[in-house]
């Protein structure tokens, strides 16, 4: 499995509106993509205007074709809610307790 963080700072008051846009809105892109596992949206506790978004992909692959085809896509739909430009990181996912429960139900 593998994992994009996307590290998102909102405009001031406006994190619980960007969670909520990538709910209604990037969710529904992404569970069309191939490969796409889940998403994982976490609002700072600390840090008002601070967001994570995780979405967990089957393959490096999925991920980067994703990264190609529909990020900008994405970008441009919570846009008007950044303050300042996304930051992407990737990473190879080696311990996910979420993954064994979904393997788990499917067996």
């Amino acid at each position: 499995m593998y994992t994009r963080v996307v590290e998102l700072t909102s405009k001031s008051g406006k994190a619980r509106e960007l969670c909520n846009t990538i709910d209604d809105k990037v969710l529904p892109i992404l569970k069309r993509q191939a490969g796409f596992v889940d998403e994982t949206v976490m609002a700072s506790d600390t840090e008002s205007n601070q967001v994570l978004a995780l979405s967990f992909w089957n393959t490096q692959e999925d991920a980067q074709r994703y990264e190609q085809e529909q990020f900008d896509t994405v970008q441009k739909t919570i846009q008007h809610l950044l303050e300042t430009a996304p930051v992407v990181r990737t990473f190879d996912v080696h311990t996910s307790t979420a993954r064994r429960v979904a393997t788990d139900k499917a067996a």
